[in-house]
This record gives C-alpha cells, structure tokens and sequence, in this order.
C-alpha cells in the first residue's frame, strides 16, 4: 500500500488515514479499499498512487487498478441497495456483500449516506472481512463529519493536482 502523505491534516483525518492503512495491512485478502461521501465523492482510499501506476503497468490488483472506479462502484451498489431498501420497505441497509469468481466486494455504510468500500481476494475470508469493516465503521463513524468530509476532499484534490503536475 502506498502510504497517503498526512502532512497538515487534522488529527481526525490522520486518525482514519491510520484506521484504513491498519484496516489493509492486517486483514488478508484485501486488495484496496474506498470510503466514499454520499454524494458519491472519493474521501479516502488505501491507493491513492495506484492511478498513475494502474496507466503504466498491463496486470491490476483493483477494480481497473483505480481507487476512483472502486468508489465509483461503492457508490452505485451504494445507491441501488438503498432504492431496493426503499422500495421493499425493509430499513436501512447495513452492509452489501458481492462474491464472485475471482474476488469479493463489501460495502458498508458508515454514517450520513458515506461508505466503506472493500476490494477483497478471491481466497479472503468474509466473515473477517465484514468483521473488521464493522471495527472500522465503528471507530470512524462518530468522526466523519461535515468538516473532515470536506477536509479529506481537498486533501486529494491537492495530492491529485500534484501528481498532476509532477508528470
């Protein structure tokens, strides 16, 4: 995982930054990770840096190497659980699980309508998967506020705008 640069964030923000690094490297089988803004927006991701990698290199370790297609379907499955919620008239949803073939996806809301999206190996474990979304959700749903979302949003517009720039 490449490590996000925290520099001049919150401690809030550094805190989830460090509650997702701790969420990849110590649960196996999970290949990236997305926590997305109800309105769809990336707010965090385990690879930030694998843009620019997934453009160069022909093998993907995500969903088309992208940690913005990840939300981008996080947000979708997001989307369509709650409309189907709605529509059987069963609550809220909780949490999403789609196993494939060769991989797994996991959404989870975490609070507000944002979501915690997970990108898991074919061989990964999903009952500990759902476990320690469930930690994750836990620990950073009371923090995920207004301010951090907008704080988190500007922090990779600006690493964006960087990478941008350095190529």
């Amino acid at each position: 995982m490449t490590a996000p640069s925290t520099f001049g964030l919150s401690s809030e923000a550094r805190n989830l930054h460090w509650l997702l690094t701790n969420l990849v490297e110590e649960v196996p089988g999970i290949q990236s990770v997305a926590v997305v803004s109800s309105d769809g927006l990336l707010l965090l991701s385990s690879d930030p840096g694998r843009n620019e990698e997934a453009r160069t290199q022909q093998q993907r370790s995500g969903p088309r190497g992208s940690a913005a297609d990840l939300a981008t379907i996080v947000s979708g499955i997001g989307s369509l659980t709650v409309g189907a919620a709605k529509l059987m008239e069963f609550g809220g949803v909780k949490h999403t699980m789609v196993a494939m073939d060769e991989g797994s996806l996991f959404v989870m809301s975490i609070s507000d309508g944002s979501l915690l999206g997970v990108h898991g190996s074919a061989d990964c474990d999903m009952s500990v998967v759902a476990y320690h979304m469930a930690l994750f959700v836990g620990r950073a749903g009371h923090v995920l506020t207004p301010e951090l979302r907008s704080e988190l949003r500007k922090s990779l517009e600006a690493e964006s705008t960087a990478a941008g720039s350095s190529r």
